[in-house]
């Protein structure tokens, strides 16, 4: 014979079932998450987006007004092709923000699914701020090399970016988030973030599929 009782206690709630057996009662207690206990574990990250967005904004608007005032905000043609349409800079007064916005969302939703699950959260904020650097520090390299003229990296950076697909996420949303700040500079934001865009396809590509069927034959080739 079976007997549910469900009990509250502290907000919580709990089942207790228990099973007639032949040697006595067997009992067994079992604890259910309640939408109270997930939300519990869920962080709003509102108040530090806003906060974060507010200084991108500043940012951004204090490069272009000091490109304004410094020769003019420049402009810049599809593929550096002059038959193309010619893309300004003040685009990214509104495409960067709205970008930043995008991915800090999405990062929220991957943290509070961290926590949902009982993981560790401050390694994976580490790692986000590591990819997001990194992104930044990867454009800013391009970006650096294109005006100086160091055609040494643009004429392999595709080489380079699927050589770190093998190693790197680099579809994830602070590494894509990163290159376009990094490349703003000198490309803007439209052009970087398409480009950035098509690349993290490939990485995803590369890093999903086709890296773990290279580990397996490492790996099935070192127990042979």
């Amino acid at each position: 014979m079976l007997i549910y009782a469900f009990v509250a206690e502290n907000g919580l709630q709990r089942v207790y079932k228990t099973v007639n057996m032949r040697n006595g009662i067997f009992s067994r207690v079992t604890k259910l998450k309640t939408p109270t206990q997930n939300n519990m574990l869920i962080t709003n990250y509102t108040k530090p987006k806003v906060y974060i967005i507010i200084s991108v904004v500043i940012l951004v608007f204090g490069l272009l007004i000091w490109q304004n005032f410094h020769g003019g905000v420049p402009s810049h043609h599809v593929l550096q092709n002059k038959d193309l349409p010619e893309i300004s800079n003040w685009w990214g007064a509104l495409l960067i923000p709205i970008l930043t916005w995008i991915v800090l969302n999405r990062i929220e939703k991957r943290l509070n699914k961290k926590a949902l699950s009982q993981k560790e959260t401050k390694n994976q904020t580490l790692k986000i701020f590591e990819l997001f650097v990194l992104g930044s520090t990867f454009g800013l390299v391009i970006a650096l090399s294109f005006t100086n003229d160091f055609k040494l990296l643009l004429d392999n950076i595709l080489y380079v970016f699927l050589i770190m697909s093998f190693f790197i996420p680099i579809f994830y949303a602070e590494f894509i988030l990163g290159f376009v700040f990094g490349m703003t500079y000198a490309f803007g934001a439209l052009l970087p973030t398409v480009f950035i865009l098509i690349i993290a396809g490939l990485g995803f590509v590369i890093y999903r599929f086709i890296r773990p069927l290279i580990l397996r034959a490492i790996k099935i080739s070192a127990i042979n």
